[in-house]
């Protein structure tokens, strides 16, 4: 590590770097633990149609404060606005443990959202701050270790809570983990230079961007609940949406310290990665609400035997991601494994739509799937950060992260609302709907031995939609340049942000 890039001594810098990958963990494990719960939560509590926003609420307000953060981490300081962030999310974490209904829990969920928003972003931010370029590529693979062993204990210890203890667990689990990352936090990011500047938050720009986007998902998801495309209600949605965000975009273009500073878009390298990680994080949140969905209502799975099942997809992910890693960590090269992630993907999707659920296929598909979306991610990341300036990193940062979160709750919102009105299509003799009685009455058939073919028809065809979706991600990695970070390393910021 060069003196001149950090002021940080080998001890602060053990010290942060334990402190990043403990508040990487934390975001990480809440995510993987409630995917598998969904179906349990949705049936105890009522209003199977609320599923989707369980995880649809939390990503929405990710991706309203993500770049609040973002700016905040550049004005202000990394470790206050850590620190925030931790307390918000776990403040709503025991708000979330305590929900006695679908609405409460996703109010809960929106709250934690907004400190979750703070978690990823910030964190990768600091990586930015004290690892050089060139050693980059190495610690995001560190990173991709954390993201592991979450992706492998989360859905395991999400679906043996559920199972055998209770669901409010999911959420209790995150306060001694918050607790650590919080010390850590607190004493080892002291020592970063913090330059005071007034902040001026666009509150008004939050607003917009927050009720377009809820005013875009909600007819979604009245989609999924059987009311027609060409409802009224949802085309006034859909036309309000419109309207909220172009003003969004006009309030950007106004504002001196926009939430999505719009000077970024002129940067066709960061407009293209933005687009990959949207599209990466669109089919990743769905398909892993919808795979556990799957098993359980098709193939007759609980919940924990379904968070097994998903473990080839979530630990493939940080395995591909470690691998890409430290490719680039070797060779300075990035494209070849963009270019391999985003080929992989489709083929994945469209193979899982083809396989039976549960089956050696569908396993073999959700490797290829992970391995896909994880050679994306940290090339994609560092690809963003090398095509600005340094004092853009925290803003560059946010802003990747501000489009992989709302590519996850428009693909959630999407692709569930498809499944759904799919489902309400082929639900066998008996079952009148898709309430929580109707969704228990499905459950228990599968579980006794009973499930219903015909319903893996909507499963199979949301894989479809979503392998065609992925393709879009061809035309965009064929817009990123063909960087060689150790020649980069020495290029003026000027020349960076020309990339």
């Amino acid at each position: 590590m060069s003196a001149a890039h950090t002021p940080l001594t080998p001890s602060q810098f053990r010290a942060a770097t334990a402190a990043v990958m403990m508040t990487i963990l934390l975001a990480a494990l809440d995510q993987t633990i409630v995917s598998v719960a969904v179906p349990t939560i949705a049936r105890q509590l009522g209003g199977f149609e609320w599923m989707a926003w369980v995880i649809s609420g939390y990503l929405i307000a990710c991706t309203v404060v993500t770049p609040l953060y973002g700016r905040l981490s550049d004005l202000v300081g990394r470790r206050r606005v850590m620190t925030i962030a931790i307390l918000i999310f776990l403040t709503a974490s025991i708000a979330c443990a305590l929900a006695q209904t679908l609405p409460q829990l996703v109010l809960a969920r929106v709250v934690q959202g907004i400190g979750g928003g703070g978690l990823i972003a910030t964190a990768q931010s600091v990586i930015a701050d004290v690892v050089p370029l060139r050693e980059r590529g190495r610690y995001q693979s560190y990173v991709s270790i954390v993201w592991a062993v979450a992706s492998m204990l989360g859905p395991v210890i999400g679906g043996v809570l559920t199972e055998y203890l209770s669901w409010p667990w999911i959420f209790w689990i995150n306060l001694p983990v918050g607790l650590v990352a919080l010390v850590l936090v607190h004493r080892s990011l002291k020592a970063l230079p913090v330059t005071p500047r007034r902040a001026r938050i666009d509150g008004v720009g939050a607003l917009l961007l927050l009720t377009g986007l809820t005013a875009m998902l909600i007819p979604i998801t009245r989609v999924g609940q059987g009311t027609a495309w060409s409802d009224a209600w949802n085309l006034i949605g859909w036309a309000i949406a419109v309207a909220l965000l172009v003003v969004f975009v006009a309030q950007q273009r106004r504002h001196p310290q926009a939430i999505v500073p719009m000077a970024l878009f002129a940067n066709r390298t960061v407009v293209a990665c933005c687009a990959l990680l949207f599209i990466c994080f669109f089919n990743f949140i769905a398909m892993s609400v919808l795979v556990p969905l799957r098993l359980q209502l098709v193939a007759g799975y609980s919940a924990a035997d379904a968070a097994l099942r998903l473990l080839p997809l979530t630990l493939a992910i940080p395995a591909a991601a470690f691998a890409s890693g430290r490719w680039l960590s070797r060779t300075g090269r990035v494209l070849p494994m963009q270019r391999l992630g985003v080929m992989l993907v489709p083929v994945a999707l469209a193979a899982s739509g083809f396989a039976s659920a549960g089956g050696w296929a569908a396993t073999a598909a959700l490797v290829l799937l992970g391995a896909g979306m994880g050679l994306q991610m940290p090339t994609t990341l560092i690809t963003a950060q090398q095509s600005v300036p340094r004092d853009q990193l925290g803003t560059v940062t946010a802003l990747t992260s501000f489009f992989r979160l709302l590519g996850g709750a428009i693909g959630i919102a999407v692709l569930s609302s498809v499944a759904l009105l799919l489902l309400r299509e082929h639900l066998p003799a008996g079952v009148q709907g898709l309430d929580a009685e109707g969704l228990g009455q499905l459950i228990d058939a599968s579980r006794g031995g009973h499930g219903a073919p015909a319903s893996d028809t909507a499963f199979q065809r949301v894989m479809w939609l979503s392998a065609a979706i992925s393709l879009l991600s061809l035309w965009f990695v064929a817009r990123l340049p063909d960087l060689r970070l150790h020649e980069a390393r020495h290029a003026s910021p000027g020349a960076a942000a020309e990339l």
